[in-house]
């Protein structure tokens, strides 16, 4: 079977050569495999791998051995048992019971694969096979290259199943690699060419429904440089994406809540590892997320404030890309993370689900005779995929290649792709910047770590918790104030206001302040993680039907290029409550009123909350709260860091640490190693002794002459204040000083 016949003319010895490497590579990936293995069926969607050794091989020898005459079956019972839906062909055995099938054995199987190999190339060989058996013979090659991937699915899914949970092969490798940047690739309105020319009227191979080649209008729209990874999925997940409704089609929330789905098929409960074929494996957070369905694709792109891609905009973007990508080939048979910029990704790794139901062609014409059942009696139901995934034979896929699942498929390799109808900027910081950031800080003399990385997804949960602690008095404080004074700072700052909001927050505050002023026009919150700043305005919107939503993303420390609502404003008012300006050092609070003021305008306002020196008793309390969260907020820091930059923090090894400084009036948080250690962070060491502390955030507490001083360099000055004594805290409105 490894050797191809001389004699063959050229165009069928290329075919010879192709019928045997095909056929080979089957063999090879159920090589693994034990008889008993290979009789598995875990559900009534997969087919044991014996049925796919068989059914492939019964396509050959029904549509091209059997064409010509005189053909005497192998055996003419295996008809039945090794259909699969070809209806007009006769009866199939039912789908759900093919686990059943003890008999024929593996090992008949095989005989009889070798059987129907031997009288294809001896045909061919002859040249004794017409032109509709030589396509039928291609078709055929195509086919067998699809089944063999669902080989491989249906495998991963029935050892999974297993209570051991079986490798399908121990020797696969691991891939580390690093994560691109996630940018947006912009495209006009424009009508564009989509699918491919009819086969076999033409050379290149493409499926009955793939064709006509047609034109298609599509809207000005951004798709997304790569795929979702692993850590941007999970945060959907810690987002709370498996609890809220609100992003679900209706039929795809009933389906989570019958079947108890709290994130990607094969992942376990603690979100750090996932099955693969080689076994229960650490979860490469860089790596594309995969085994989602349809539902759970499109939730997570109506989370992210995006949707997925229409079949034809992705085509249309694939269209210029060479088909280069992680495929079966590659023999890693796990998606990898993409290196490099720009768009990428577009084949291999993952099927990418797409908005587009699965439908025909204007002009489709099935396949001639029998074979007209292979694509189009399918399209109602069905959703369309695009690209091939890790376990997709390279040669199989063009842009143009259309697969279709149900909404619910969750076992082959499909994850998803981002579109919109405007780029949505992330800012919040990469790998390389938290990295970078990291290294820079563990290697100063004063061990540091930004405070801005306190807020992943489970940072700004135990916050939220944190503010809630009956130590934690500025949030309640905070509350109060504002409710008791509303009143007078509506009549301070006058109507139509547009507020722009300094970090999205919670939201509480800022539906309190916009309910209480006279017709706002407008409400921008700046912020740099889109997802924070989708949700402040999902939270906000329903209650404000008047207000203009703008949100913005960027970093709200350099000046910003605020949008202009459609009704004027009178002014801008900036609000940046919860005594945020207190985590900056001097220096850096001067720096970022500065730029509120070139941000507020000549005209404009600023509304500032900030914490008030008082019983430093009572102010480190709120730092050390009895429940532990504020520690559990600090030390997750490091756990970030461990997550998305490999580092190995030992969090039993550090302990929380919150003193009141009365010669610089503020809270200063470390993170104190409790012994004699060492942590290790991109290829470097870092010593540390017990008792040495890393600073992970200031929070100055002011007096007015300390305020003021800040003011007075920043070219600020106050026009109203308002404070609350028990516990001291205050309200500043601002303006630019003449």
């Amino acid at each position: 079977m490894d050797s191809v016949p001389a004699a063959v003319a050229a165009p069928q010895r290329d075919l010879a050569r192709h019928f045997t490497h095909v056929r080979a590579r089957s063999m090879q990936l159920a090589a693994p495999l034990s008889p008993e293995d290979a009789l598995l069926q875990s559900m009534a969607d997969a087919s044991p791998a014996k049925w796919h050794l068989a059914h492939t091989t019964w396509f050959f020898e029904r549509f091209v051995l059997a064409s010509r005459p005189g053909y005497t079956p192998w055996d003419p019972a295996w008809d039945y048992l090794f259909n699969s839906y070809y209806k007009s062909l006769g009866p199939a055995h039912a789908r759900p019971q093919r686990g059943l099938l003890s008999r024929p054995s593996l090992q008949q199987v095989h005989a009889y694969r070798q059987h129907v190999d031997e009288q294809v190339l001896a045909r061919l060989r002859d040249g004794d096979l017409g032109s509709d058996a030589l396509q039928h013979l291609q078709l055929g090659l195509q086919h067998e290259q699809q089944h063999q991937e669902l080989l491989l699915t249906d495998i991963k899914h029935a050892f999974w199943c297993n209570p051991l949970q079986p490798p399908y092969r121990e020797d696969l490798p691991i891939a580390v690699s690093a994560l691109g940047t996630q940018g947006w690739v912009e495209q006009g309105e424009r009508i564009v060419s989509i699918g491919a020319s009819a086969w076999p009227r033409y050379t290149a191979f493409a499926y009955d429904n793939e064709s006509p080649v047609h034109r298609v209008l599509l809207p000005a729209h951004a798709i997304a440089e790569r795929p979702l990874s692993n850590a941007e999925y999970r945060a959907f997940i810690d987002a709370g994406g498996y609890r809220d409704p609100r992003w679900w089609l209706s039929e795809g929330w009933a389906l989570r809540e019958a079947e108890q789905w709290q994130h990607p098929l094969y992942w376990d409960d603690d979100l750090l590892r996932e099955f693969t074929l080689g076994g229960w494996r650490e979860l490469d957070p860089h790596a594309p997320v995969c085994h989602l369905s349809y539902y759970e694709a499109d939730a997570c792109a109506r989370w992210a404030g995006a949707r997925l891609p229409t079949e034809f905009e992705w085509e249309a973007a694939a269209a210029s890309q060479p088909v280069e990508g992680h495929f079966a080939d590659d023999d890693h048979l796990h998606p990898m993370a993409g290196q490099g910029d720009g768009l990428r990704q577009l084949f291999g790794d993952v099927w990418e689900w797409t908005s587009s139901a699965y439908g025909a062609y204007p002009g489709f014409r099935p396949f001639a005779g029998n074979l007209g059942e292979y694509n189009g009696k399918f399209m109602c139901g069905q959703w369309v995929l695009r690209g091939g995934s890790c376990a997709t034979p390279r040669g199989h896929m063009r842009a143009s290649y259309r697969n279709f699942f149900m909404p619910p498929a969750r076992w082959q390799f499909s994850g998803l792709r981002l579109d919109a109808l405007q780029a949505l900027t992330d800012l919040t910081p990469g790998r390389q910047q938290i990295l970078a950031d990291a290294v820079a800080g563990l290697s100063h003399a004063s061990r540091q770590l930004p405070s801005k990385y306190f807020y992943d997804a489970r940072g700004s949960r135990l916050f939220e918790q944190i503010t809630h602690t009956r130590e934690y008095y500025p949030t309640r404080t905070e509350l109060a104030l504002l409710d008791r004074v509303l009143p007078e700072i509506a009549q301070a700052v006058g109507p139509r206001v547009h507020v722009v909001e300094l970090g999205s927050g919670s939201g509480r505050k800022t539906a309190r302040l916009l309910a209480a002023l006279q017709d706002p026009v407008a409400y921008t919150p700046i912020e740099i993680s889109r997802a924070a700043l989708l949700s402040s305005i999902d939270h906000l919107a329903p209650a404000l039907p008047d207000v203009e939503m703008l949100p913005v993303c960027a970093d709200f420390t350099r000046p910003v290029q605020v949008p202009a609502p459609e009704r004027p404003a009178a002014r801008r008012l900036l609000f940046f409550p919860g005594s945020t300006l207190g985590n900056f050092a001097d220096e850096d609070a001067i720096a970022l009123l500065r730029a509120m003021r070139q941000t507020m305008g000549g005209q404009g306002l600023a509304l500032v909350g900030i914490d008030l020196h008082k019983d430093p008793a009572l102010i480190e309390a709120a730092y050390n709260d009895a429940e532990g969260i504020t520690a559990a907020f600090t030390l997750n820091l490091l756990a970030r860091l461990n997550r998305e930059v490999g580092s190995d923090f030992d969090l039993d090894g550090f302990r929380h640490q919150a003193r009141y400084s009365t010669a610089r009036l503020r809270i200063e948080t470390d993170l104190v190693s409790q012994r004699e250690q060492d942590v290790h962070l991109d290829g470097r060491t870092f010593h540390f002794s017990a008792g040495e502390p890393i600073r992970v955030e200031y929070s100055h507490k002011y007096t007015d002459a300390s305020f003021g001083h800040l003011l007075q360099q920043a070219g600020l000055e106050v026009v109203a204040h308002w404070n609350a004594d028990n516990p001291a805290y205050g309200l500043r409105l601002l303006r630019p000083a003449p």
